[in-house]
């Protein structure tokens, strides 16, 4: 008898610590930028198996709000517990998660006007072809993902429709879409720069989200599968519904959640669970 319930108790303690597995987390990774000329920080999520297995994985590329950095959606959006959860609960499947750093000397995700300071020629042709050459990452459309909030939500928007034959996904959350028009915009330049209204008009065509939508092809849009969720106390509401009503004048699907909640990590935790669930069903065979 002793024996059977020994037994029994090593097969729970067995079956806990299979149950439980941890995946990693690794928040102060860098490397070289040439086309920046400095070094570039990022953050790395690998799932519970990654260590034990040999197999490939999809991938989500995670960006962080304004004043924030890297560490961000580990710190505040405690990726590693929301995470860990939905792939041991098979609420979504396993991938690797990318937190890369836009707040080191200037901040924001997209190559500055003049040309000078090139984050987002940075992302696509060093951090991208970097990380899913380091780490067994399935490097196609299909198994490859977006998401971010507030600045990060804008970065989601226009890097999925500059590159949409890149992402199956992309999940902007509480998204700052990008400057209104061109007196918005001159608002946040720099004192010291000066350009034309023509440059800034072309600059704005390419790096606020609606212009975008109501410009690009449909069936390059239609290409991504779409997820947008913003708080009905959020100040940036405005704009997240405007590409919601653009986006059912021309028949793109999407899904668009207003939950209760504001611009805080409280609901963008919230949201993390269902993104990894959303972008999973574009990784799934069916």
């Amino acid at each position: 008898m002793r024996h059977f319930i020994l037994i029994v108790i090593i097969s729970f303690i067995y079956h806990d610590s299979i149950s439980a597995q941890r995946g990693q987390v690794y928040d102060d990774l860098s490397l070289h930028s040439q086309v920046l000329n400095s070094e570039r920080k990022y953050a790395i999520y690998l799932p519970p198996d990654y260590e034990s297995s040999a197999r490939s994985y999809p991938v989500l590329y995670l960006l962080h709000g304004a004043g924030d950095d890297q560490t961000g959606w580990i710190q505040f959006g405690e990726v590693l517990h929301i995470a860990d959860k939905a792939f041991n609960n098979g609420d979504a499947t396993p991938m690797i998660i990318v937190m890369p750093d836009a707040n080191t000397g200037k901040r924001g995700y997209f190559n500055d006007i003049s040309g000078a300071w090139r984050y987002e020629d940075f992302i696509f042709e060093e951090l991208i072809p970097h990380v899913e050459e380091k780490y067994r990452i399935k490097g196609k459309k299909r198994y490859r993902a977006l998401a971010g909030l507030s600045m990060g939500g804008g970065g989601s928007f226009i890097y999925a429709l500059h590159h949409p034959e890149m992402f199956s996904s992309a999940c902007p959350l509480s998204a700052y879409i990008g400057p209104s028009d061109i007196e918005n915009m001159k608002t946040r330049l720099d004192p010291s720069e000066s350009y034309s209204d023509e440059q800034l008009e072309s600059y704005l065509d390419q790096h606020n989200a609606l212009r975008l939508i109501e410009s690009m092809p449909t069936d390059e849009v239609k290409s991504v599968r779409w997820f947008i969720d913003c708080g009905d106390d959020d100040f940036l509401y405005e704009g997240n519904s405007l590409i919601h009503i653009a986006m059912k004048k021309k028949s793109i699907p999407h899904e668009y959640r207003v939950r209760d909640g504001a611009h805080n990590w409280t609901y963008w935790r919230a949201s993390l669970p269902t993104v990894l669930d959303f972008v999973s069903q574009a990784f799934h065979q069916h």
